[in-house]
């Protein structure tokens, strides 16, 4: 028993040939349904209110997957106690999960549903905290820098644990000031600081992955808004324009950007590499995921209503458009962050799309997809062409060849 307990204990720091392990990909089938309960949350609710509940929601889901990104980052997580404490935060993670439904409005009978959800989501920070200290290893720097950031989460759970308390409608209120404290103060902290990012193909393999577990929940918000509802042309149409701009963000992402953003994260090293980690990825991601869950609310509410007469109304208009605007200006600013300027042409397609919030609030719900869907399109057709050459070499310098 002796050996086993001392192999346990033992922690391999990783390297610049680490790659993303098998148990990180299990850890994230938690959040696949995280983002599930996210849009179904949105989506009963209906209301402005309702979305920014659900918005601040994602916010702690992303920041409980982000601290972990960075532990599987530092050592490889699917060995010894590292193992064991992330199966501990996965199971913390599940129940936080469960509770979204509820995380504002505690049904009638069993536990405090917002409390439960803000104790799990303690829990998991507070698991991250003890396995990062333990992988530090000999790594002082790093561990002071865990130390000192920790300051951040414990401010933030705490006012996060008071809102459950208070309950009603102050609750929203304590939850997105505990966020934005763990944001800001995480930043204020981390600047300058001594984090490592030891293999810069595992980071951008780790983000791909989270944009995938997104998409994904996009595919699914479509089978839902067409779950009940018999088979028609309509649906037929609504599926292949809602499967379409899922295709569009994929390619938009993982065809050249994230490629190439790989290849300068690789040539950077120390705290340059660190500071772009910090700045590109786990902040400027976060608009990135909450525009993709917003257009999967939008193609949601727009399966559910294909043959209604009525305008599409402005929360569907505004989820679709607009969180799909977000997600092209969260590409511009993430490569501006890391190729040192603005992609022009998402930019201008996030400013019309934007425009055309009003007009296309009183449009017929398959319209309204259909236009988005053509957008999308366009904006990944134009710049296959006037960028093939670049994107060529790009994607040749990617290859196993």
């Amino acid at each position: 028993m002796f050996p086993a307990f001392r192999s346990m204990r033992q922690i391999r720091v990783s390297d610049e040939s680490h790659r993303v392990t098998t148990f990180e990909l299990f850890f994230d089938l938690v959040f696949v349904f995280a983002f599930t309960q996210v849009t179904g949350f949105m989506a009963h609710e209906h209301t402005g209110l309702g979305v920014l509940q659900g918005m601040i929601i994602l916010g702690i889901l992303w920041w409980s997957w982000v601290c972990y990104s960075w532990l599987a980052n530092q050592t490889h997580v699917d060995e010894g106690i590292v193992r064991l404490g992330m199966s501990l935060a996965m199971m913390a993670m599940f129940i936080a999960a469960l509770t979204i439904p509820e995380a504002f409005h505690d049904m009638a009978g069993g536990l405090d549903g917002p409390l439960v959800f803000a104790l799990a989501y303690f829990v998991v920070r507070l698991v991250h905290i003890g396995l990062y200290l333990v992988a530090a290893g000999d790594d002082v720097p790093l561990r002071r820098q865990v130390i000192k950031t920790s300051s951040a989460m414990f401010t933030g759970s705490a006012i996060i644990i008071t809102g459950a308390l208070v309950g009603g409608p102050s609750q929203t209120w304590f939850w997105l000031a505990g966020l934005a404290a763990d944001i800001t103060l995480t930043y204020l902290t981390s600047a300058g600081g001594n984090w490592r990012v030891h293999s810069a193909a595992h980071w951008a393999e780790r983000y791909g992955l989270v944009v995938i577990l997104a998409l994904g929940e996009s595919i699914i918000s479509i089978g839902v808004g067409a779950s009940e509802r018999p088979v028609s042309t309509l649906m037929i149409l609504g599926a292949v324009f809602g499967v379409g701009l899922s295709i569009c963000l994929w390619w938009l992402y993982f065809d050249v950007m994230a490629i190439a953003a790989e290849h300068v994260l690789a040539r950077l090293r120390g705290r340059a590499r660190s500071a772009l980690a910090v700045d590109a990825y786990t902040y400027l991601h976060l608009p990135l995921i909450a525009g993709v869950v917003l257009s999967a609310l939008g193609v949601e509410d727009a399966l559910a209503h294909l043959d209604e007469s009525s305008g599409y109304g402005w929360l569907g208009a505004g989820a679709l458009l607009g969180g799909t605007a977000l997600y092209l200006l969260a590409h511009a600013a993430f490569w501006r962050r890391v190729g040192g300027y603005w992609k022009t042409w998402r930019l201008s397609t996030a400013a019309v799309l934007l425009a055309l919030i009003p007009a296309t609030s009183g449009f017929a719900p398959l319209a309204a997809l259909g236009l988005v869907f053509g957008l999308c399109a366009l904006l990944v057709v134009v710049e296959t062409t006037v960028y093939a050459e670049k994107r060529a070499e790009i994607r040749r310098s990617h290859s196993p060849a």
